[in-house]
């Protein structure tokens, strides 16, 4: 990674810090990067995940026990866990392109860090952010206190060029896994070997996926989160449709992205290309200043034309919309902020202060109400989908009889369509890396 780009970063992630902390009267923050939990009844760990707050201040996600010691107006400070353990891998010091700009303290035990902390002089201007479990009697200051971490969530929606470069990244090695899954795919693989085959291509395990790898054959991409990944292989003359939604990570920033494919030409392969036309027109239409409500809205209209194209609905896609048959077939938002975590913090939040503005009432899981600004990162994500809990709802309803049932049924066997590209909103254009990297 760039220098110059984390240099620059840092200066800016520096200021906004400074001026929260002033704003919210404290002197020194303490973000612990969190501790590893054992399984209930077991002496085994979960997999270790990093606070996200502790990444947003360090491009460290797999170092448990570590700090980020910030006080305003100083050079921040790094306690970096390096226990002598021959049971675990104990990471080096770091040396890279980021560490000129960290004090350095190496810790052997986890409590070797009290001695950095503070003291009961200045704990009362100090804020501590992460899980305080097994912190009992440690000097950490006042533990995640709200309107500190509202103005840092508010800020974490508009990325630094270093952090848009990150994002390209996890899109560009991302793709290239979505690549190899697709083949995998074609080649008549089960589910769980084509998700080796993505893991394979993006060079990442599972624990730094940054989320469950939804990998999904025929009627399980009906399945919004579906991560079971079935050893069957299908014989060739039972595979329908494929849906693969999985990422990548680049220090600590995530990709997002979902494809949906059809193993033979036909209906199903059309209702692919209409809705990858769609999606790409949502995303045409992102502007600055446009409420992303609006966006979701347009969005189920678009569903629904696509709905009554293909005979699915007898309706018009404004009556669809309206009697809320295309809540059925896109139970979900358009999307979310991406960045640090997949679905980003932030996306209900009403000013830096706090404050919630909810989704609309008829679309209760759109994950962000904000308005478009430039700096925002988004996923943009439609989806059409055969599910058949809410076909049973639908069909049980007066609205029953505005759905052709043969049509939906001749589409059961497919599970649905989605597409998602990860894009930056800019003051005058929006960038769609995931299309980029896919033209690369």
């Amino acid at each position: 990674m760039d220098k110059n780009l984390y240099a620059e970063h840092i200066a800016t992630l520096r200021n906004r810090y400074d001026a929260i902390l002033e704003e919210c009267g404290y002197d020194t923050l303490n973000v612990f990067s969190g501790a590893p939990k054992v399984q209930f009844l077991d002496d085994n760990h979960y997999p270790f995940k990093a606070n996200p707050q502790f990444k947003a201040l360090v491009p460290v996600t797999d170092n448990p026990h570590s700090w980020v010691i910030y006080r305003r107006g100083q050079k921040p400070r790094l306690l970096f866990y390096r226990p002598v353990d021959f049971w675990h891998y104990v990471p080096p010091a770091p040396d890279t392109f980021w560490s000129d700009h960290y004090d350095f303290e190496l810790l052997g035990k986890p409590a070797d860090a009290k001695a950095f902390l503070g003291d009961d002089s200045s704990l009362g201007k100090t804020a501590f952010i992460g899980e305080i479990q097994g912190l009992d009697g440690w000097p950490i200051g006042i533990p995640n206190p709200e309107a500190l971490i509202a103005r840092l969530h508010w800020a974490r929606a508009y990325k630094t060029p270093y952090e848009m470069a990150c994002l390209r990244e996890a899109n560009r090695i991302a793709v290239g896994a979505h690549r190899a899954a697709e083949g995998a795919f074609r080649d008549g693989a089960s589910e769980f070997e084509i998700n080796m085959a993505y893991l394979g291509a993006a060079g990442q395990g599972e624990n730094r996926m940054p989320y469950g790898n939804i990998v999904a054959l025929n009627s399980h991409a009906a399945i919004l989160h579906y991560t079971h990944l079935s050893t069957e292989r299908l014989p060739e003359a039972n595979l329908k449709s494929f849906l693969i939604d999985a990422g990548a990570d680049c220090h600590g920033y995530a990709a997002d992205i979902t494809r949906s494919y059809a193993y033979r030409n036909g209906d199903y392969a059309e209702l692919i290309r209409a809705m990858d036309e769609m999606q790409q027109g949502l995303v045409a239409q992102m502007q600055v200043g446009l409420a992303y409500p609006d966006l979701h809205r347009d969005c189920h209209l678009k569903v629904a034309e696509i709905l009554q194209r293909f005979g699915v609905i007898a309706t018009s896609p404004e009556s669809a919309v309206e009697s809320g048959i295309s809540r059925t077939f896109l139970p979900h938002g358009l999307g979310h902020f991406l960045g640090l975590q997949v679905h980003d913090v932030g996306g209900h939040q009403t000013a830096p202060e706090g404050g919630t503005t909810p989704p609309p009432a008829e679309y209760p899981f759109l994950r962000t109400t904000r308005t478009i600004e430039a700096g925002q990162v988004f996923t943009i994500e439609p989806g059409l989908y055969f599910i058949d809990s809410l076909l049973a709802e639908l069909k049980d309803s007066p609205l029953a009889k505005e759905v052709n049932w043969n049509k939906v049924d001749a589409f059961r066997p497919y599970g649905g369509v989605r597409i998602e590209d990860n894009v930056i909103v800019h003051p005058d254009r929006v960038e769609n890396m995931t299309r980029d990297c896919y033209a690369e």
